[in-house]
């Protein structure tokens, strides 16, 4: 501290009475720094998708904000199960009931068009799995599968565009305080001198 600013702190210090000088600043609402947002904007996505499809799911609204970080993380089915302690079948529906599709989720050892087809004849699980050569749970997952694209083509892939805005949003957030930090650290040791020895 130079000797200005020692004087001015002491005469603050008489003048106040008060022990400090700074007062604990807090985060102005919408400021970059606020960390604590983007699990309940998650979580309200969640809640009207819940409200307007029904979830197969057991898994709780907040287990469901997990799903969808763990899965825009690049974390698979398992990963996110261990972290939830679930099976990660679990987490693969809850993925669907979400509308998060994976490129490899359609990946069956059939042709999809034709187990729609199947379905559109309104064919039992087990007439579908003789007729595609596989076990009824396959049918079940892959229908799993095209209920969860069609859902999403119903509203237009509106959810999942939501969870993508606010995980940008965070993402950027994060990029931007961190860039923050580091440029007014920068600035603050511009023209220090270093030389320290142990």
């Amino acid at each position: 501290m130079d000797e200005k600013t020692e004087e001015l702190r002491e005469l603050f210090v008489d003048v106040t009475d008060a022990e400090t000088v700074t007062e604990q600043q807090e985060n102005p609402r919408g400021s970059i720094a606020d960390d604590g947002s983007d699990d309940g904007r998650l979580g309200d996505i969640v809640a009207r998708m819940r409200e307007e499809f029904g979830f197969d799911t057991s898994l709780s609204d907040d287990d469901l904000v997990t799903v969808v970080e763990g899965f825009y993380g690049g974390d698979s089915d398992t990963a996110i199960a261990e972290e939830l302690g679930v099976a990660p079948d679990t987490v693969f529906r809850a993925r669907l009931d979400l509308h998060l599709i994976r490129d490899r989720d359609a990946d069956a050892p059939f042709d999809l068009a034709d187990l729609r087809n199947l379905l559109g004849e309104d064919a039992s699980t087990g007439d579908i799995a003789a007729e595609l050569d596989v076990a009824p749970d396959t049918v079940r997952r892959y229908r799993r599968v095209l209920r969860a694209r069609e859902e999403a083509r119903s509203v237009s892939e509106r959810f999942r565009s939501e969870f993508e805005d606010v995980v940008a949003d965070a993402d950027l957030t994060a990029r931007l305080t961190t860039d923050m930090k580091e440029d007014g650290l920068q600035d603050a040791t511009d023209g220090m001198e270093t030389n320290v020895s142990f």
